[in-house]
């Protein structure tokens, strides 16, 4: 951090247990306001359990979690998407059979206040305002009277990612946004993601290794619950740890 700021998330000894198992164990790292803070690491590691105790999915049996400052340890998802904690998820969360407009419409409603829920959706105006900007900057201009199940794949996940920003997130937690993609729509998705992050921070679960390197500003290793390594792109590809722990690592991305 320069300046003495602070972190935009801050997680400080996590631990989860369910029963005799220990998902999560004493997980500690900062994600920088503004930057790319990806999680990796063998199926299994426990990054999605990470991911559900930060959203708020999941109640830690230990630890806490910062978010700019304040102590959210805890809190439902609801309480956290209004204090400014989005995120995605590996599987599409999408309404399918509704047009594109509608899902980016429904999610940018939270925008509104309380007193005009009841009222027509013509009245909500910050919404439709926030729809237009979110068509515009996912290029989603031709899609946005089709529905959700008829868009490709990528353009889902594009969608997804919109969906998730709707109510103007500070921190997006994104979690495998390129699973079962084409290389073509892996690199388009890179693209987004890069241009989202300076404004937003971006808290990544990926597998794509290559994908992880070139948009990371840091890299957390997670092994068996617990963080392994951390640092830099080239300071986690260079660690012995990582080579032996998360073979795939080193092959992958060493050149």
């Amino acid at each position: 951090m320069t300046g003495g700021e602070l972190p935009v998330l801050e997680v400080r000894d996590l631990t989860v247990s369910f029963g005799a198992l220990t998902a999560v164990c004493g997980m500690c790292f900062s994600a920088e306001r503004g930057k790319i803070t990806s999680i990796i690491g063998p199926n299994g590691a426990g990054k999605s359990t990470l991911f559900n105790l930060v959203s708020g999915g999941i109640r830690p049996s230990a630890g806490t979690v910062l978010f700019e400052g304040a102590d959210v340890t805890g809190w439902a998802p609801y309480k956290l998407i209004r204090a400014g904690i989005s995120r995605s998820f590996q599987i599409t969360n999408l309404f399918f059979e509704l047009p594109v407009y509608e899902n980016l419409r429904l999610a940018a409603q939270a925008l509104e206040s309380s007193t005009k829920s009841l009222l027509p959706v013509r009245c909500s105006a910050r919404a439709r305002e926030r729809v237009d900007e979110l068509i515009e900057q996912f290029d989603l201009g031709e899609k946005v009277h089709e529905l959700a199940g008829y868009l490709s794949h990528g353009e889902q996940r594009r969608l997804e990612i919109a969906v998730v920003l709707a109510c103007r997130p500070r921190l997006l937690l994104l979690d495998e946004p390129t699973q079962g993609m084409s290389h073509s729509d892996t690199q388009e998705i890179g693209k987004v993601i890069r241009k989202l992050s300076g404004d937003l921070s971006i808290l990544l679960i990926e597998h794509d290794i290559d994908l992880v390197m070139d948009l990371s500003d840091h890299v957390v290793v997670m092994h068996q619950g617990a963080k392994l390594a951390e640092g830099t792109p080239p300071e986690v590809k260079g660690n012995p740890l990582v080579q032996s722990a998360y073979l795939g690592l080193s092959v992958h991305a060493g050149n």
